[in-house]
């Protein structure tokens, strides 16, 4: 049995490569198991992991929810007494969803340093697990390659076998400078670049729905429509005169602003908008939702102030569904003509 362990920050899509590989590997007779040995914390009680109850329906997991991700981190854990109970729940788990496997893939925590005073972050489990390790990289700015270099370099300290890194999720102005600039550089200081894949809006633009999971709040109009996708987010704080070429700028876009300005709800209208979320609870004029309706717009009132609407909303990221046929098929087609999954296989079976 092998363990591959990806590694990644906040949107590099280590879900969505692990479940294209996990597609692909089993299109190539290997049997797949997923494990999570640390999971984000659920805001609602009930809840199960999405990431989880994803790759259980798909892969076709037996093992429970609890099994596949046995621990979730707080921020607070320093506060408790759990530490053994959680290496001891982490160990036990994966063993049990292990079994019978080829390859288990092994998802890593929200930042790869999560736990790491106990001793249970990601480098450390994949020491543990004697997995090989795939890292997973998004472009923000330059930083993305100095953060690339230091995760890959912090590795190589620990004695962690690298696979590669992977390019994921990539916007098209900056994938020529993946391919010729950061990918480059980290071969160069002697690390491998399995791929560059593109960003496809449909597996990694939000949805309003997801908008509104996060935000709460009201559905003022449109409620039919909250699967419609969201590509930028926009602030809606200027005034009418040249409203119409700001807001034509970018295309199914969220606009936040305040529930008082009718005059700028009416403008964001009658261009690409996926949705307006309005500010402060201050309920709009009857005009904007009769032509929210018309135009086939959500409306959502939040009690929030801008600040807070933004910061939440950047917190928001596209996850797929059980029930998406479309949405995973790009996943594993993304795999398959960007990644070369062969090497990582080869790799695996060193």
């Amino acid at each position: 049995m092998k363990n591959l362990y990806v590694i990644g920050y906040p949107g590099s899509g280590k879900t969505i490569v692990a479940l294209g590989l996990a597609l692909k590997f089993q299109r190539e007779g290997k049997k797949v198991a997923y494990f999570k040995p640390v999971g984000t914390p659920l805001r609602g009680t009930g809840q199960e992991d999405e990431d989880a109850v994803l790759m259980k329906q798909i892969l076709k997991i037996n093992n429970p929810i609890s099994d596949i991700v046995p621990c979730r981190a707080g921020q607070t854990y320093l506060s408790n007494s759990r530490k053994q109970e959680w290496a001891e729940a982490i160990i036990n788990a994966y063993l049990r969803v292990s079994q019978g496997s080829d390859v288990v893939l092994i998802d890593g925590a929200l930042f790869p340093y999560i736990y790491n005073s106990w001793g249970l972050d990601d480098v450390t489990l994949a020491l543990r697990a004697d997995a090989k390790v795939l890292v997973t990289v998004t472009i923000e700015n330059d930083f993305t390659v100095d953060q690339t270099l230091f995760l890959n370099e912090y590795l190589h300290s620990r004695e962690v076998p690298v696979v590669g890194n992977l390019f994921n999720n990539i916007p098209l102005p900056l994938l020529a400078k993946a391919k010729g600039v950061y990918s480059p550089i980290l071969e160069e200081r002697g690390f491998k670049t399995l791929g560059v894949i593109p960003r496809r809006q449909e597996i990694s633009s939000p949805t309003v729905e997801e908008f509104h999971n996060e935000l709460g709040g009201e559905v003022l109009a449109c409620p039919g429509c909250m699967d419609l996708l969201v590509e930028d987010i926009m602030v809606g704080a200027m005034s009418l005169d040249g409203a119409l070429r700001y807001l034509r700028r970018t295309t199914d876009k969220a606009v936040i602003m305040g529930g008082d300005r009718a005059d700028l709800a009416l403008a964001a209208l009658e261009t690409s908008t996926s949705v307006l979320i309005l500010t402060g609870g201050l309920y709009p004029d009857v005009k904007v939702l009769a032509r929210a309706e018309e135009k086939r717009v959500p409306v959502i009132l939040v009690h929030y102030d801008t600040y807070t609407t933004i910061e939440k909303l950047s917190r928001v990221s596209r996850h797929i569904t059980p029930q998406d046929k479309a949405g995973i098929g790009i996943v594993l087609e993304n795999i398959e003509e960007y990644c070369d999954w062969q090497a990582i296989l080869e790799f695996l079976e060193e």
